[in-house]
């Protein structure tokens, strides 16, 4: 736990981020996560955080060593797809029992089930990761890796980060400063170039990505990792070569971006690929870094050839439902980089965004909104499920984009709602992704079901004559049917 609580303080210590920059000493060493509210939903664990990140690698073998229960909780917790491997998607666990815990025989079946695996599916790598249990007990995994990795002749990676350690976000990074020291820089590929850069943060979430790799494709621009969304080992291990980087989600990788710019002279910048106008600029920007670092400036004008180019194309398509969505209010229920992205992105086509969440954002994503909106008071950390409601039951919003946590919310009062986070069944990235977005929201917000559901019912509809008459019948429905069952219960009773 020693090299644990290390690596924590220096996860901790983050140079490049600002609010951890205006911090003293002690505040920073505390970190940023809140402390959790008993009997609340608290969003997931250190291990959860880094089985998101790491789960998405597609050849290797995820083992979690820890009892069954860890496992199925951690399972397929994100909507990430794989074009190919699908390894993946296969549990492994060493479903420790309480007589193994008792016998200390944990870090032995941990080193059988790396054997097994390798004999059994023969992986480029086994990812091991550590649990609550499991580091409680005293288990050294680094220990059991590194023992494993020389006996079998695989790469073999210990995940540190159980989930006593800290929050999801913490584990995030602890699953970056992971591949930092045991993957990134162990693979020397042989066909580096001046157009190769990395995808940081990117999860390729119902084949999200898949929508704007083919524009780099046009580029001559060769994504050399995309971490970790549909990412393969050796992609990964070889990431120190790209000669620029994107980072999409700062809160869960930005430790991973600034240690590769430092290590490798590799820069990078935060985007967005949601909305037209962020994945213009994220393309510039792309092109831009590239230049800086030797590539022919040509590659600015085929850029700009190709943003006027799907641009035109994106807008044409929009047209179509510019004028039934303009004006209509949206309240945003998410965090992190959708929060300032897609306000962006929907304002461009008219909606009116009436409140935005920023629990999961960074300072600089709280600043980008500031600069969109221009009104603080549409900003809130958190919203109670309470005051979610009362205001979407008062029309206050015409649609609610959040995640499934609180589509009920939006459903008990009567409100369209539509998925934005990683459970979404349709990819929103890119030019292509901006358009279904919005086609999306249009057909949510004009189902013709809310003109039902909204309807009184047929039995409020009545006069105050029927009602009662109504009422009367009913009433002596109830009691003739009560001393019927009544009677059959006497008499089935004077029977036996």
């Amino acid at each position: 736990m020693t090299s644990l609580s290390a690596k924590i303080q220096d996860v901790f210590d983050e140079p490049a981020c600002d609010t951890n920059r205006g911090k003293d000493a002690k505040a920073r060493k505390e970190g940023c996560s809140k402390p959790l509210t008993p009997g609340a939903a608290a969003g997931g664990c250190a291990f959860d955080g880094a089985k998101i990140v790491l789960q998405p690698i597609t050849d290797v073998a995820h083992l979690v060593h820890a009892p069954l229960a860890c496992e199925g909780n951690s399972w397929d917790n994100r909507g990430a797809v794989s074009s190919g491997p699908t390894l993946w998607r296969t549990s492994f666990t060493t479903d420790l029992t309480e007589l193994d815990v008792v016998m200390g025989q944990g870090e032995r079946k941990l080193f059988k089930a790396i054997r097994e695996i390798k004999e059994t599916y023969a992986p480029p790598a086994v990812f091991v990761y550590s649990t609550c249990v499991t580091a409680l007990i005293g288990d050294d995994i680094e220990a059991v890796c590194k023992r494993a990795a020389e006996k079998f002749g695989l790469a073999v990676v210990p995940i540190n980060a159980p989930g006593l350690a800290g929050s999801k976000n913490l584990g995030n990074k602890l699953a970056a400063e992971a591949l930092l020291d045991h993957v990134i820089g162990t693979v020397e590929p042989d066909d580096a170039g001046p157009y190769d850069i990395n995808i940081l943060g990117e999860f390729n979430l119902s084949g999200e990505f898949w929508l704007v790799k083919p524009l780099l494709d046009r580029l001559g621009i060769r994504v050399r990792a995309c971490i970790p969304g549909d990412a393969r080992y050796i992609d990964v291990a070889s990431a120190h070569r790209a000669q620029a980087a994107m980072l999409v989600c700062s809160s869960a990788m930005i430790n991973l971006a600034r240690k590769m710019e430092e290590r490798w002279d590799i820069p990078f910048f935060e985007g967005s690929f949601y909305g037209i106008t962020d994945t213009s600029e994220a393309l510039r920007n792309i092109a831009e870094l590239l230049v800086r670092k030797g590539a022919d400036a040509e590659i600015l004008d085929h850029t700009e050839t190709l943003i006027a180019e799907q641009e035109a194309i994106a807008w044409r398509k929009l047209e179509a439902y510019r004028r039934r969505l303009q004006g209509k209010r949206v309240l945003l229920n998410t965090g992190g980089v959708k929060s300032w992205s897609v306000v962006h992105a929907l304002m461009e086509i008219g909606m009116e965004i009436v409140g935005t969440s920023v629990k999961k954002s960074t300072v600089e994503d709280k600043e980008r909104i500031k600069r969109i909106l221009k009104d603080e008071n549409r900003m809130f950390d958190q919203m109670a499920a309470r005051d979610l409601y009362a205001m979407l039951s008062k029309h206050k919003a015409d649609i609610m984009l959040s995640g499934g946590r609180t589509q009920f919310v939006a459903l008990k009062a009567k409100t369209p709602w539509l998925d934005i986070n990683q459970e979404r069944q349709h990819p929103y990235a890119g030019y292509d992704g901006m358009v279904e977005l919005v086609r999306q929201i249009d057909l949510a917000i004009h189902n013709p079901i809310w003109g039902q559901v909204r309807e009184p019912a047929p039995w409020d509809c009545q006069p105050a004559g029927e009602d009662d008459l109504a009422s009367t019948k009913n009433g002596t429905a109830t009691v003739n049917a009560f001393n019927e069952f009544a009677g059959a219960t006497a008499h089935r009773s004077g029977n036996r």
